[in-house]
């Protein structure tokens, strides 16, 4: 062991080798891997190794692929065997909301590009899995590549690999202290003292521990996870072929081959956390107690499923713990505040996923970002409330219970709910508001009558005609909604000025001005779809979306400038926004102020009724628009004064489901969908905003080179003759059978009547009047290019 490395990986299983290995393969030899046991002796050893396709989020289901193509590659490399079984698999559908599902899914592969999966029937799976009962099932999806590892063998893999190209690992070696310098890290271990620049917790059952080590309280609980294995089966051995890697959401369990029986493994709904704090540092080989009766209900399911079963004897009961953030996807990334401190935690599906996370941390440590988006993966998508023991306990039992439950786009799940709500939830609670949550806080959804219950579903909601009744107040009189679930940062000080000017790519707006702000990576790549206000008082504000709180402060933080002090206001400051042709004379009878001369993307200090507020003349519903900013105190009485004002001129209150269908007919992008950090400002239009004449932003060179080539695809408007349901994101667009494209958002305009989406399309198939089709919950459409704004194309609603 040297004294000093580049980077120190803490964590022998398979995250941590592969943090190790993807370092080095980029080329940083110096740096080591501890272990307090042995390689594997967490949860990696008795982990069941399967890989499978399906993911819910499009880019960690790209990652999955990356891992599983890494797999051969890193066995030749090593020349250790990782035990591959590219046996197939198959995910069955047993309801119809779910075999829609299916379809769906099998379509959003296409438009990632996974092309080796394909719809199958319920005869095609009997032949494939012969010991398959398939009573109840209505179809499956087939991938080629899936299947199962040798988990040790895997880990040693990477590690081997690792330690060819210069990577150092150390066993018997637990880390004790972790101490931050000028420099970097201090490593305190069992062996003595190591220094190094960054230090990566991929910790597994101790990730918890490593976090408190440098003062960061990680949001990650283990929970126990049983399989059995079974003898030797004689309808298996017979086979003249491995049956393939089944999973049968329905029945909670996923099962492969095991030499020449099955091992079958189960998601109860009777979850069971273990070790919230962390596993104890002696733990390592050891196993929980099986606990049958605890999941009997979906073993039963299970024998059902393969009737062979019933006559096996069980060799094997594994009940061991494995670690879940709330969302049961990675926490991946820097720590905020913490230089030099990377988390690569709560990898619950390491074999799957672990390639994936290695490659896009290691990327992020050596060139400053990751290739692809990963925010899926970000732990800047939590923040301080997501700490909380009883949150943490809440969401990831809800994950686990519901690991292969159904969850459908419109359905509102429970847990760590209510948390955080603005000032006046509980008077618009009682008006008949619907909540949904963002991070953390209560947003409105929509406004219903009492005893209304609105439907899951694949397709459109029960809620459209309630959503339709908003979208018509905006457009023909005003709605009030509650804009506290928007981000708000303050720059003040002598240097605000430029260091908004060095990270922006816009020009700055005057004094009393707002303007739209993008703002990019070194790379060129989007990092923020943004709103600067100046208000004229050497105060100037950030505005963005309320989830990208903590993502955006990192980002901030770490482009620090000279002479300016930044405040995240969001939960200090809040507000109503009032949009609609009425809503001038709404505001005009509150306020004696010159409400009436502030210009469009104007901004300024109003007396509105009884609050001294800040106001900005804007509208993301392309109408006449305000937005009211107040103390988090005053909420509850700016919105009974606003309702009070327009109380004869037809206000309503509306939610955010309205404004994503006024939105989208003027074709106005919205982060996490048209606008990423996978994305281009030539890409998404995001272009046009740019100061070219600027002397320097970040991501300026990169910029300009895109200008210089041009964008391969762009984003544009498409009208889909849709009837039931509308297209939401990652549907594959076609043209003339080859595919040109994906959506990526949609939804109906409740205004124009017709089905909307915007969608990314390859150069040559995007001109206007070009027709496509794409796929909506499985369904093949006709849809068309538009031109943009189909709602009032020239704005002049919105700036008059």
């Amino acid at each position: 062991m040297k004294s000093h490395y580049r980077v120190v990986v803490i964590g022998g299983g398979v995250v941590g080798a592969s943090v190790l290995y993807h370092l080095a393969k980029l080329g940083w030899a110096d740096v080591c891997l501890m272990e307090r046991s042995v390689l594997t002796a967490g949860s990696s050893w008795h982990a069941a190794g399967g890989f499978h396709a399906l993911n819910a989020d499009p880019n960690i289901a790209s990652l999955q692929a990356y891992t599983i193509d890494l797999l051969s590659e890193i066995e030749k490399e090593s020349g250790q065997s990782v035990g591959m079984h590219m046996t197939g698999g198959m995910t069955l559908a047993g309801t119809p909301d779910r075999w829609e599902w299916l379809q769906s899914a099998y379509r959003t592969f296409q438009s990632i590009g996974i092309e080796d999966v394909r719809l199958i029937t319920p005869e095609e799976a009997q032949e494939k899995c012969p010991v398959l009962s398939t009573h109840g099932i209505l179809g499956g999806m087939w991938a080629d590549r899936e299947g199962y590892v040798d988990t040790t063998g895997t880990v040693q893999a990477y590690a081997g690999a690792a330690k060819k190209r210069g990577a150092e690992v150390i066993e018997h070696n637990r880390v004790l202290e972790l101490h931050q310098t000028a420099e970097g890290w201090k490593v305190v271990t069992e062996k003595g003292v190591v220094t190094c620049e960054h230090v990566v917790n991929a910790a597994g059952l101790w990730a918890k521990q490593v976090g408190r080590m440098a003062g960061i309280e990680l949001p990650v609980s283990p929970l126990n996870h049983h399989y059995l294995i079974t003898e030797a089966i004689p309808e298996i051995a017979e086979l003249d072929h491995e049956v393939p890697l089944v999973v049968d959401l329905e029945g909670f369990t996923y099962m492969r081959q095991d030499q020449k029986g099955m091992l079958l493994g189960i998601y109860e709904v009777d979850h069971q956390h273990w070790m919230m704090d962390g596993a104890p540092w002696n733990y390592g080989f050891q196993l929980q107690q099986e606990d049958p009766d605890r999941i009997e209900r979906e073993l039963t399911l299970g024998f059902e499923r393969y009737p062979v079963l019933q006559k096996a004897g069980i060799k094997t009961w594994v009940n061991g713990a494995f670690t879940f953030s709330p969302d049961g996807n990675p926490l991946v990334g820097p720590v905020r505040g913490k230089p030099g401190y990377w988390c690569a935690c709560a990898v619950m599906a390491g074999f799957l996923q672990g390639g994936g996370v290695g490659k896009s941390l290691a990327e992020w440590i050596v060139e400053g970002e990751p290739e692809a988006d990963i925010f899926g993966m970000d732990i800047a998508r939590y923040g301080a409330f997501a700490e909380n023991k009883e949150y943490i306990r809440q969401t990831t039992g809800q994950f686990y219970t519901r690991r292969f439950v159904m969850t459908y786009p419109n359905e509102q799940l429970p847990a760590g709910r209510p948390l955080k709500m603005s000032g006046a939830h509980s008077e618009m609670t009682a008006a008949g508001c619907r909540w949904g949550a963002s991070w953390g806080l209560e947003v409105p959804l929509y406004f219903a009558p009492e005893g209304f219950a609105e439907k899951p579903t694949l397709k459109r909601s029960n809620a459209i005609p309630l959503v339709a009744e908003e979208c018509r107040a905006v457009r023909e009189a005003a709605g009030l909604l509650d804009i506290t679930g928007f981000s708000r940062f303050e720059a003040t000080g002598p240097g605000a000025e430029a260091w908004l000017d060095r990270i922006m790519a816009c020009k700055l707006p005057g004094p009393g001005r707002a303007r739209l702000a993008p703002m990019l990576s070194e790379s060129g790549r989007l990092k923020g779809d943004l709103t600067v206000f100046n208000w004229g008082d050497g105060t100037w504000w950030i505005m963005g979306s309320y989830y990208l709180r903590a993502w955006h402060m990192r980002w901030f933080t770490d482009h620090a400038g000279d002479g300016v002090e930044l405040r995240d206001i969001s939960d200090a400051t809040v507000g109503f926004g009032v949009s609609g042709p009425e809503s001038r004379r709404i505001l005009e009878r509150l306020t004696d102020g010159p409400i009436a001369d502030l210009p469009f993307m104007g901004c300024g200090t109003f007396d509105i009724g009884l609050i001294r507020a800040r106001v900005g003349r804007l509208s993301v519903a392309g109408e006449l628009g305000y937005e009211i900013h107040c103390a988090a105190a005053e909420h509850i009485a700016l919105r009974r004064m606003l309702l009070a004002a327009g109380a004869d001129l037809g206000l309503r209150e509306v939610g955010f489901n309205a404004l994503l269908s006024l939105r989208l007919e003027k074709s106005f992008g919205i982060w996490s969908r048209e606008f990423t950090q996978a994305y281009t400002p030539g890409e998404t239009g995001m272009d046009r905003w740019i100061a070219w004449d600027k002397s320097d932003f970040v991501g300026k060179a990169a910029a300009l080179a895109e200008r210089e080539t041009g964008p391969s695809r762009r984003v544009v408007m498409l009208e889909v003759d849709a009837t039931d349901a509308d297209a939401s994101g990652y549907e594959p667009i076609w043209r003339d059978g080859r595919r040109v494209g994906f959506v990526t958002s949609g939804g109906y305009g409740h205004t124009m009547g017709k089905s909307y989406a915007l969608a990314m399309i390859d150069e040559g198939a995007n001109a206007i009047g070009t027709g496509l089709t794409t796929h909506i919950v499985g369904q093949e459409r006709p849809a068309r290019v538009i031109a943009p704004s189909p709602y009032d194309p020239e704005g002049r609603r919105m700036r008059g």
